[in-house]
């Protein structure tokens, strides 16, 4: 069994739909955790791989599971930059306004990395602005701290 859930994560990683479909034939859960606690989805996602993320969610992947750090894959794609990924998460129930273990949000990690069009991507589908990380912080305290005038209009 270990090394089917290996091929399943090397697959999700890697993008290889075919051993993807193979690998999720022959386990009973797709959402299960490495020893970061990062799901295959997580993975798929974090790796900019589209079409293995839309795999793992027809396989009833858990679009909010949270990795050791309380990560999702929403938040790795808002950090990373990938606008059609996070379309598909927060389309299957993707919750924006989850937060990991300092309290950051797939909109804050999308703010301190400049990706504007996240930003308006997580704004549109209803992302709280108001929620602070566990320094206090908004969104908008944190565009301005980075200096991103886009994203201090976007927040405010």
């Amino acid at each position: 069994m270990e090394n089917i859930i290996t091929i399943l994560f090397n697959a999700a990683r890697q993008g290889d739909i075919p051993t993807l479909k193979n690998a999720i034939a022959q386990i009973s859960d797709v959402n299960i955790h490495d020893d970061r606690g990062y799901t295959p989805l997580i993975i798929a996602c974090y790796n900019g791989q589209l079409e293995a993320a839309k795999v793992l969610i027809e396989a009833n992947a858990d679009v909010n599971a949270q990795d050791f750090g309380g990560n999702t894959a929403l938040m790795g794609v808002c950090f990373k930059g990938y606008q059609d990924i996070a379309e598909l998460l927060i389309t299957n129930g993707a919750d924006l306004n989850l937060q990991h273990g300092n309290g950051g949000t797939a909109l804050m990690f999308a703010t301190m990395f400049g990706r504007n069009n996240l930003i308006e991507t997580v704004l549109k589908y209803g992302a709280d602005k108001e929620i602070r990380e566990q320094r206090g912080l908004t969104a908008l305290d944190l565009a301005v701290q980075q200096g991103n005038v886009e994203a201090v209009v976007l927040l405010q």
